[in-house]
């Protein structure tokens, strides 16, 4: 299922307002990958275009190409409803939806896509996708319970259930751990390091350590100043980043002398 991604020559705008310049990176499938930098350089923003989440807020547009296994996801008549389906996504902060069980939060996102199950096959997928997300032990007594009654750490990973249920390539996650205690995140980077063998994988994080631990290649982004657009100022192997960057720029953020 896992697919590759290229992005050549992205520029993202909030209108005439140009928030990221001239990205370009290749993205291995099977492979987990961490966007790190100073809060407002744009790797969020670059993760949502992933998904053409990004052209949902008012005003928003991308120029450049982003290609999922060759095919530009930002051609025309490409529906960017499919390419959400093939592209989940987990927000900073666990979402599930309150009024549904544990069971139909997992299976929302199918039903969502006027998938029919029958009953049988809920049950098995709703199984499948929560052990997937290493959560089935954990709920599989209390499926007809509200989603919203889990701890945090449960309700994150309740979420990527839901979002691995649809059978996507690639996983985008957007600071996952942020809201969580230690003992919550550590469940999460080890489901990050199973996860990444269906699917590839994208993660922002603030917290160095994280992206070292769990990411196979790291981006780094910067800003110049306030106003000024982000930009891509090393991508490499995350050994490399963390020990021995190209850049200056690079060395500095990862040693804490700014960000």
């Amino acid at each position: 299922m896992s697919k590759q991604i290229d992005i050549d020559d992205l520029n993202i705008f909030y209108g005439d307002f140009r928030a990221v310049e001239g990205v370009s990176m290749h993205i291995e499938p099977k492979s987990v990958t961490a966007f790190i930098g100073p809060s407002g350089c744009g790797k969020s923003t670059v993760l949502r275009t992933l998904n053409r989440m990004h052209e949902v807020i008012p005003g928003a547009s991308v120029q450049g190409k982003v290609f999922m296994d060759g095919e530009d996801i930002y051609a025309a008549g490409v529906d960017p409803v499919n390419v959400r389906r093939e592209v989940g996504m987990v927000f900073q902060r666990a979402n599930p939806f309150p009024t549904m069980s544990i069971k139909e939060n997992v299976l929302a996102g199918v039903r969502l896509n006027n998938k029919r199950l029958s009953r049988s096959e809920a049950d098995d997928l709703a199984e499948k996708s929560l052990r997937g997300a290493n959560l089935w032990n954990e709920v599989k007594d209390r499926l007809d319970k509200p989603g919203n009654g889990l701890s945090g750490g449960q309700q994150q990973r309740l979420c990527i259930a839901r979002a691995i249920a649809v059978e996507p390539s690639v996983l985008l996650m957007d600071e996952p751990c942020s809201a969580l205690d230690p003992i919550s995140t550590l469940a999460i980077e080890d489901l990050i390091h199973e996860l990444k063998q269906d699917f590839t994988v994208v993660i922002v994080t603030h917290n160095m350590q994280q992206a070292a631990r769990v990411s196979d290649r790291t981006a780094f982004f910067n800003i110049a100043g306030t106003g000024k657009p982000g930009n891509l100022i090393e991508f490499n192997d995350t050994d490399v980043i963390f020990s021995n960057p190209e850049k200056d720029e690079t060395q500095n953020y990862i040693s804490g002398r700014f960000g």
